[in-house]
């Protein structure tokens, strides 16, 4: 009996000692955990002007009487004249459009009840409002599609504005992109060089949208009731901008 608790007792010894050793070896193959990447985010800029391609312009005709169908009638025999006017210029009819067309009641308060006194609302007619909206690449006849325009009938006009044709303004974007990447890259180089890193990689890239401000209106009015002859309308360069955020890589120079 001493001599099989003696073999036990020893049999069990060498299952823990080699458990201890087996466990030990387990944590001694561990691979540490590497170091984090060293980076630098920097934002490029690209900036430049450049002269619009398309003319845009928006005017309209607003005509009274006294039912609709008249005021609707004269209307169009107005917008009519206008178109024609307009292409008589070389602008064709697919560069014209409707922008919008409405026909309201016109009413009048101011009147005061002969008996009482009181002001009551009368219908005095009806308003049918017409505008068209021209889009050409021939910036040069501005002038010449108001005059003609508003010579024919047009008795407003909404705006008139340059800005850049979509091919244009794509051709744009992908130069500036790569410069604004290209800038990017300098600026880094520069923040680098004092603390003896420099860059090894690039990370991530994130592009921006390209940002061309709307055009603003070169001329708008409610009313225009007149031309004088060849109204001077100029176009001007536009400032468009587009930024790219660029995150490197560095290490030891």
């Amino acid at each position: 009996m001493l001599a099989t608790f003696a073999v036990i007792a020893i049999v069990s010894t060498v299952i823990v000692t080699s458990m201890q050793t087996s466990q030990t070896q387990a944590y001694g193959q561990q691979v540490p955990v590497s170091t984090r990447e060293r980076t630098i985010s920097v934002t490029g800029t690209a900036t430049t002007s450049i002269s619009p391609d398309l003319l845009t312009l928006q005017f309209g005709v607003d005509t009274e009487a006294k039912t609709a169908q008249d005021a609707i009638s004269k209307n169009s025999e107005a917008m009519n004249a206008i178109v024609t006017a307009v292409t008589s210029l070389g602008i064709t009819k697919d560069q014209i459009s409707t922008a919008s067309f409405s026909i309201y009641p016109v009413y009048n308060d101011s009147i005061p009840d002969p008996l009482t006194g009181i002001h009551k609302t009368t219908l005095t007619g009806y308003r049918a409002s017409n505008t068209l909206f021209v889009k050409t690449d021939k910036l040069s006849l501005a002038g010449n599609i108001i005059d003609s325009a508003v010579g024919a009938g047009a008795n407003r006009v909404d705006s008139v504005a340059f800005s850049l044709s979509p091919a244009k303004q794509q051709t744009v974007q992908d130069d500036m992109l790569s410069k604004a990447v290209v800038d990017a890259k300098s600026k880094a180089e520069k923040a680098l060089a004092p603390l003896s890193q420099k860059i090894i990689g690039v990370k991530l890239v994130s592009l921006s949208d390209f940002n061309a401000p709307p055009p603003p209106p070169i001329y708008q009015s409610a009313d225009v009731p007149s031309f004088a002859k060849q109204t001077p309308i100029f176009s001007s360069n536009q400032d468009v901008t587009t930024t790219a955020n660029v995150i490197f890589l560095i290490g030891d120079q």
